[in-house]
């Protein structure tokens, strides 16, 4: 894969894309590791500076704080890790907007019993990779593929 800090804004377009494309973490309290855990991104098109999260009031995360995050995409060419910090969502049309069957399924006693968390959002690192047929041939031959794979890595702040 080739390095190339150069394309790191190529790269923060293709990793929302792709998350919002598939929205799951795992997501982990930076003081408690145990408690890494899947979670469902709650996405808004026009802020790329947090996500939000719904959880039970009595779950790990609702100590909120510095959080790492990380993410596999569906098809595997993106992964990324990034990091932020957890606080209470207060605004409640944005609650009720981002409220959805999907939630609803997690919370049958509805809004009220839900905390929704913001993940103010701060450094990522991306990486992207299409392996392709020929790549993939040449893996399956050990043979080297490094310089060949087309994506590349940032660090960035999201």
């Amino acid at each position: 894969m080739k390095y190339d800090q150069g394309n790191s804004e190529e790269l923060k377009e293709k990793f929302w894309k792709t998350l919002s494309a598939s929205p799951f973490v795992m997501l982990q309290l930076d003081v408690d590791p145990d408690s890494a855990a899947p979670m469902t991104a709650q996405l808004d098109k026009d802020a790329n500076h947090a996500i939000w999260f719904f959880t039970s009031p009595d779950n790990r995360f609702a100590a909120m704080g510095p959080a790492t995050a990380t993410y596999s995409g569906k098809g595997h060419e993106l992964h990324a890790r990034f990091a932020g910090n957890l606080v209470e969502e207060t605004d409640q049309a944005r609650k009720d907007a981002m409220w959805n069957n999907f939630v609803e399924a997690w919370f049958p006693e509805g809004k009220a019993s839900a905390l929704m968390l913001r993940m103010d959002l701060a450094d990522a690192s991306i990486w992207s990779g299409e392996m392709g047929v020929f790549n993939t041939a040449k893996m399956m031959l050990g043979m080297n593929v490094r310089d060949d794979m087309k994506g590349g890595f940032a660090e960035v702040t999201l």
